[in-house]
């Protein structure tokens, strides 16, 4: 251990009193190194006191280190969990956000199945109707098979129905001979009955269709198919009319060859094809008014063009392909074309 410099001068005081120093002197001497003793010994304290000050804080420094790399490590910690939790949130944003446009097309798809599902269920409610309409059997149709059923067994004449449409089949060789439009006294038997259930039906229009094989015929009063069709349905009219069927709901029309019923290819196919047809049709609204008297009567051109119309609607509501949705000879009944 180092020895304070006062100590070692109180030491030499010593020696030198003993060595024959005066005793005043030795006494000072004594008393200064006293003095230098009890100095050096508040000294050590004071030494040792800040050894083990220094010693504390050394050890608190330490500490403090300590816990300033912890709050460090902590403070990474952290930082890298803040990160972690903005990446995060980040990706739930992004997953509602998906999830938002995923409900909202599932919402779409669910209202456009409703829709389809609706749609359907229309639909088959609507064909459904349909299938009824077709299979019932309307009262026009019950009344002209009544009246008509003795023609129907003896097989002049077939009746049937379609989507309210009505239609009495003759064959040519029941009404006409062969390259004719005069009407034979069996066709005039027949149609006289025919007349008769007709004047019964109200509410309908009445449309005489002349058809022909594909068999040409070239005479002066027929060049073409066209007018043999045309002048058998007029003929037929004309009959209708002189029998008593009101002549406002009659019309007629050739379609000559381009309306088989079946091939053109055998003679048992070009007789079917040979035949007069009477399309009985609901009236229009206009012909219902005029019927009805509810409103001011039509001209004979309105009534006709009305019933046209009307015509054109059922072919097409029908599927009928034909070239036209009107035949090319269509003519007014007569006592319409006197008005006209």
């Amino acid at each position: 251990m180092r020895v304070p410099g006062r100590l070692l001068l109180a030491a030499g005081v010593m020696t030198a009193l003993a060595c024959g120093v005066p005793e005043q002197k030795y006494k000072a001497a004594l008393a200064d190194a006293e003095n230098a003793t009890r100095d050096g010994g508040d000294q050590r304290r004071r030494a040792d006191s800040c050894e083990e000050r220094l010693k504390q804080e050394v050890e608190r420094s330490a500490l403090e280190a300590k816990r300033g790399r912890d709050l460090s490590d902590r403070l990474a910690e952290l930082e890298k969990a803040a990160s972690a939790a903005t990446a995060d949130a980040a990706r739930q944003r992004e997953l509602a956000t998906q999830l938002a446009k995923t409900r909202e097309l599932l919402e779409a798809e669910k209202a456009a199945a409703s829709a389809e599902a609706e749609r359907q269920r229309l639909l088959a409610t609507r064909l459904e109707q349909e299938k009824t309409a077709l299979e019932r059997k309307s009262a026009e149709y019950e009344a002209l098979a009544s009246s008509l059923d003795n023609e129907i067994k003896a097989g002049r004449i077939q009746i049937s129905e379609l989507k309210g449409k009505v239609t009495v089949r003759m064959s040519e060789r029941v009404l006409f001979p062969s390259g004719s439009a005069t009407v034979s006294r069996a066709g005039r038997e027949t149609l006289e009955k025919i007349a008769d259930a007709f004047k019964a039906v109200k509410g309908r229009i009445i449309r005489v269709e002349g058809h022909t094989d594909n068999v040409p015929i070239r005479t002066a009063r027929f060049p073409s198919n066209w007018e043999l069709s045309s002048a058998r349905a007029i003929a037929v009219v004309r009959m209708l009319q002189e029998r008593g069927v009101d002549p406002t709901l009659l019309g007629a029309a050739g379609y000559a060859e381009y309306q088989p019923i079946a091939t053109n290819d055998t003679p048992e196919g070009r007789a079917q094809n040979r035949r007069i047809e009477s399309a009985s049709l609901r009236l229009p609204g206009m012909f219902r008014q005029h019927r009805l008297g509810t409103g001011t009567r039509p001209d004979a051109a309105r009534l006709w063009c009305g019933a046209v119309a009307e015509m054109r609607r059922r072919k097409s509501r029908s599927g009928d392909r034909s070239r036209s949705a009107f035949p090319r000879h269509a003519t007014l009944n007569p006592g319409a074309r006197a008005r006209w």
